[in-house]
């Protein structure tokens, strides 16, 4: 069947490719939700309330009070003190009736403004998205990797040696990101970073984890709350991952709960020497988009990594230094733009990670050309060798927090069976070998941990070769 479309980084496709069962399983998170003892604690508000609502034993004088709340107003909508950070803005939005009291405003603020100084990087320019975002254009080699003792004095590696069997055929759509429809770009020798600011810091519950996923998180399916739908292969050793992933807007119902789609490259166990590579989109949009300021739930692409469980290493995008990007186009943490539309025309985002041959470092590319950088393989312990397991496909919290399953989508929102232009996609599924060959996925494994809420089916063909459909709405009649 006809299934050929436009793309590199997006796929215009047109028919539905043949279908094929089969069986699989994995995990995420949205930067950080809240799971760890807070260091700092935020309100749901940081207004007027919030300096204002005192407890009834807090005997500070009205004025102070008035004056931190003008602080805190004068703030809110400045832009003072922000800095040149991607972020997926992962942070939980606490309870509405959990206020500070000024004095813990204070010392809030005072930490928040010492942490940006300390990292803030210059932008060369600065350029407003359509949905709100201010990219900032920083020198390559000022980019928070180059912070690691590692890479001081350092400046980004050239492009390596692709894979045997990669090829760039695909037509290029030149706007990917929201961001790029604005006709300004980051110039060469810079590259674009998501700008987090001081009103990203006030949200989160903890300045220290900012950017990271809460530790105890497990990554193999069994941890409370995650829900999967993957397919994934282990056994052997794995050099890299290629698919191209469809992008849609799934639904988010609850603060503390996000929707994603991703490829996992993963060695050690899944006890604390877990290490893990990650790229894909999400959609998160009460921590990673604040709903006052964008109205959105755009999926963002993202990039997130550890070497020991998320512990203590690793983070989303360039929110610690490790990733290094050498692209001046891809803005990590930013929207992806355009998205797919039910029962009408669909897009997907090629993505490939792999080793390079030379060096060791792991690469990523975006579409089919784009190199958005690498992470160095000094950040790993396992692999720093090579991988043990890779997987792709979907994942939900279930936080249950109205006592029931969760509303939020995977994927489309809609079951596998719904096919093309309706159920989301993975397609041309391939991994890496050791002499760096892209090959076809063999021993496929598939899971679904909740079928009645998400599911997945895996075919193959000449066009899509190895490729599956997943996802689901979450609680419906069959999913309580």
């Amino acid at each position: 069947m006809d299934m050929k479309g436009y793309s590199v980084s997006w796929t215009k496709h047109k028919k539905e490719p043949f279908f094929a069962a089969h069986h699989t399983r994995r995990q995420h998170q949205c930067i950080q939700a809240n799971h760890d003892a807070p260091e700092e604690t935020s309100s749901q508000n940081h207004s007027l309330k919030l300096a204002v609502s005192t407890s009834q034993n807090t005997l500070l004088p009205m004025l102070p009070a008035f004056v931190v709340a003008l602080l805190l107003l004068v703030t809110s909508i400045g832009t003072a003190f922000s800095h040149p950070i991607a972020s997926n803005s992962p942070l939980p939005v606490p309870s509405a009736n959990h206020t500070l009291r000024p004095a813990a405003v204070l010392q809030k603020l005072r930490r928040i403004r010492a942490h940006l100084k300390k990292i803030k990087k210059p932008a060369v320019k600065t350029i407003k998205s359509p949905d709100g975002d201010l990219i900032d254009c920083v020198l390559s080699h000022q980019q928070p990797a180059f912070d690691h003792p590692q890479l001081k004095g350092q400046r980004p590696l050239d492009p390596p040696e692709r894979p045997k069997g990669h090829t760039n055929g695909e037509t290029v759509i030149e706007s990917f990101q929201l961001w790029t429809d604005s006709g300004e770009a980051c110039p060469e020798g810079t590259v674009p970073i998501r700008r987090t600011t001081e009103q990203d810091f006030l949200r989160a519950s903890s300045i220290r984890r900012y950017g990271r996923k809460p530790r105890g998180v497990r990554r193999d399916s069994t941890g409370t709350g995650h829900e999967h739908a993957v397919v994934f292969v282990n056994g052997d050793q794995y050099y890299g991952a290629k698919a191209s992933i469809n992008v849609w807007t799934p639904s988010v119902t609850d603060p503390y709960e996000f929707s994603l789609s991703q490829i996992w490259v993963i060695a050690g166990s899944f006890g604390n020497d877990l290490n893990t590579i990650e790229a894909g989109w999400q959609a998160c949009p009460y921590i990673l988009v604040s709903p006052e300021l964008y109205g959105d739930n755009y999926p963002r692409f993202f990039t997130y990594w550890t070497t020991d469980a998320y512990q203590a290493t690793g983070c989303y995008n360039l929110l610690c230094s490790g990733f290094v990007q050498t692209n001046n186009r891809i803005a990590i943490g930013a929207a992806i733009s355009p998205r797919s539309i039910y029962n009408g025309r669909q897009f997907d985002i090629g993505l490939m990670v792999w080793k390079d041959p030379k060096h060791g470092h792991w690469w990523l590319e975006f579409g089919s050309g784009l190199l958005v950088g690498y992470w160095p393989a000094y950040l790993f312990s396992h692999l720093r060798n090579h991988a043990s397991m890779v997987q792709f496909g979907g994942e939900i919290v279930n936080s249950r927090s109205r006592g029931y399953h969760t509303g939020t989508e995977m994927g489309s929102g809609h079951f596998a069976e719904e096919g093309f232009r309706k159920a989301a996609y993975f397609r041309n599924l391939q991994v890496v070998d050791w002499d760096n060959n892209l090959l076809p996925l063999s021993n496929i494994h598939q899971l679904a941990d909740h079928s009645n809420c998400y599911d997945i089916r895996v075919g193959s063909n000449n066009v899509w070769g190895t490729y599956f459909y997943y996802g689901g709405p979450g609680r419906n009649v069959r999913c309580p």
